[in-house]
């Protein structure tokens, strides 16, 4: 056996072993099913591991930001009149969040955590000094008192009015930016406070709110199900709130919205517990998203999160008391925030009726500014960017015994909206970009041997026709060599005729006869005497 055939038949027998083990390691699905495996057991909060590192010290930072509506005609509002607000924003802080206290529950099947904010202002990301820009807006302590006082005596309410009338109080007021978000000694609060010493003279939209938790929170760590991993299991030691007209309204469903389960599908839906709005919400997928280099998909909140009732019944459980439902686009949280009749709703009445756009002057709603999403890596369930977007608003309504309300007609009145962001830092997405390399090749390697083995095929046909090639061009040298023999012994050959001419010798040419002559065997001979 030659050399080159012992090159064909190793090239077939390799070609032969990769495909066979490469299209069965495909079908048997192995090294995907391992990777998997591997994703669903690391991606669970366990004791001295990077996930609960980075879980407890998130690497990306965060940023919120504040954007307020100011009123631009408050005694027009006070006639009857349209209002007219304008945006102003953005007022924009770093956001820390490090989880404190974490302590691992139930065999390490759930952990245990508060998880505090602060904010530290950012100048030059801000449009102005919060602390010298000022602000227009509802006053909200007086709507509170008002709203209040609605279930009270007719005379109770028209001696607190008197009362406000005289120290000068009105249904709208003009303060630094910083002392509407963060706080001020309110002259209404501050009267309330001697006669109620619970009621904080304080008011702010984030008094007290910069250092503090929402709650006390058990997380799953995903030990058991990695469908669970970041889930919440109680909330302030609830399963279940009490503040909605239904069952299904008052559960708290899936995350706090910085983690989720990895192996992400586009069919299903997430599930997000957002303590500020006292409820929980879905999303659904939206698009494929590439962020720094890293794939992603995103998800966002559907319409129907907030329609109306009538088309989504499962949002008749948020209508409190049952059967006082809003229209599409809002939320009246003031069931779990005593008070004021707060609304919330997405930036500039977002996805909302038209009728809540139309009320106010100075209202432009749009995808691009105002969604709230999150582009999420299908394989870790990891957040590569987020925004989360909500507006705060106030009911004006017309309280009997306030002659100054009498024009109101339950009015949403915008108040502020936040911005809240935050995308991988470029350290993490490089770490993210290998991680999901080497996921990408482990899960690959069948397609990698069954491409090694195509290759090999190629190489084989290659070798096979070549041989062939070279078998034909060796025969018809070796019959051309035979016949170029053939032909040079031929052309050697010498032929003598016997002639009847004269023979030219001088010795005979007289005294013998004519000779003739024969072609004997193709060999010279002599002619016989006659």
């Amino acid at each position: 056996m030659t050399r080159r055939s012992c090159a064909i038949y190793v090239t077939g027998i390799v070609c032969a072993h990769l495909l066979i083990l490469g299209i069965a390691l495909l079908v048997a699905q192995v090294f995907q099913t391992m990777i998997h495996s591997r994703l669903k057991k690391e991606m669970t909060l366990t004791e001295n591991s990077r996930v609960l590192d980075a879980w407890i010290n998130p690497p990306p930072p965060v940023y919120m930001q504040y954007y307020f509506f100011n009123v631009t005609n408050p005694d027009v509002v006070m006639a009857g009149g349209k209002p007219s607000v304008t945006q102003i924003g953005p007022y924009t802080y770093r956001e820390y969040r490090p989880r404190e206290n974490v302590s691992f529950l139930e065999n390490g099947t759930k952990i245990y955590a508060l998880n505090p904010k602060s904010f530290v202002f950012l100048r030059d990301m801000s449009v102005g000094d919060p602390e010298v820009d000022l602000l227009t807006t509802v006053y909200i302590p007086v709507v509170a008192v008002m709203n209040e006082l609605n279930s009270y005596s007719f005379f109770l309410r028209t001696f607190v009015s008197m009362w406000m009338n005289s120290q000068g109080l009105d249904l709208f007021m003009t303060r630094t930016v910083h002392e509407i978000l963060w706080g001020f000694k309110d002259p209404l609060m501050s009267k309330i406070h001697s006669l109620k010493p619970d009621v904080d003279e304080y008011f702010g939209l984030m008094y007290k709110k910069n250092g503090t938790h929402e709650g006390e929170f058990v997380f799953h760590t995903g030990e058991q199900n990695y469908l669970d991993y970041g889930k919440i299991d109680t909330w302030n030691g609830l399963r279940h709130m009490s503040w909605w007209s239904s069952n299904q309204s008052n559960m708290i469903n899936g995350t706090d919205g910085s983690v989720f389960h990895p192996l992400l599908s586009r069919d299903e839906l997430l599930y997000i517990f957002a303590a500020d709005l006292c409820r929980s919400i879905h999303l659904g997928y939206v698009n494929d998203e590439v962020v720094k280099g890293i794939p992603a998909y995103r998800f966002a909140p559907p319409s129907d999160v907030l329609e109306s009732p009538d088309k989504n019944p499962a949002n008749a459980g948020f209508c409190v008391p049952a059967g006082d439902c809003l229209g599409k686009g809002v939320l009246k949280v003031s069931v779990c925030r005593e008070g004021a009749p707060i609304v919330v709703s997405f930036p500039h009445f977002y996805q909302a009726e038209a009728k809540y756009i139309n009320a106010i002057d100075g209202m432009n709603p749009n995808k691009e500014e105002h969604e709230t999403y999150l582009d999420l890596n299908p394989t870790t369930g990891l957040p590569i960017r987020a925004c989360k977007r909500a507006q705060l608003n106030i009911i004006l309504n017309r309280v009997s015994g306030f002659p100054k309300t009498k024009h109101f007609n339950g009015t949403i009145f915008p108040i502020m909206y936040v911005n809240e962001t935050a995308t991988i830092d470029d350290e993490s997405a490089a770490q993210m970009r290998t991680l999901l390399l080497i996921v990408t090749l482990v899960s690959n390697f069948p397609l990698i041997i069954v491409g090694m083995g195509a290759i090999l095929l190629l190489v084989l046909i290659f070798l096979v026709c070549r041989s062939r090639q070279r078998k034909s061009e060796v025969k018809r040298i070796d019959f051309s060599e035979a016949f170029h023999s053939f032909a040079t012994a031929k052309d050697d050959t010498a032929y003598t005729q016997v002639s009847d001419k004269p023979d030219d010798s001088s010795e005979n040419r007289t005294s013998q006869p004519m000779r003739n002559g024969s072609y004997i065997a193709m060999s010279p001979v002599e002619a016989q005497k006659c």
